[in-house]
């Protein structure tokens, strides 16, 4: 049986003691609720990825790896979102990602 963790710092889901993102320690088993990291699409993918999730009715948080200030100055061309879903929709959200871009990160 596989026992999914969960690192609230990072917000990633993975088995073991030690967040393999962070190698934080202080994890915890994983709630429904919880918000965890899906993918990271740069432009246009991401704005793709984002409109059907929206249609498929999974509620999504997302976040820029350049921060507002450093996307403007360098154009959205560069930015890379992350998203992250709640771990109750996380297998319909992983099969969206693996329709629309082949892959299952």
């Amino acid at each position: 049986i596989m026992k999914h963790m969960y690192c609230e710092k990072c917000r990633h889901l993975f088995e073991g003691e030690r967040c393999p993102n962070c190698r934080k320690s202080r994890v915890r088993p994983v709630k429904l609720e919880d918000p965890c990291f899906l993918t990271e699409k740069g432009t246009p993918w991401s704005g793709m990825l984002a409109d059907v999730l929206r249609q498929s009715n999974i509620p999504f948080l997302s976040d820029g790896r350049l921060g507002a200030g450093l996307a403007v100055y360098s154009g959205t061309i560069r930015e890379s979102i992350r998203f992250y879903v709640r771990w109750d929709d996380m297998e319909r959200a992983i099969a969206i990602v693996e329709e629309l871009f082949g892959e299952n990160s």
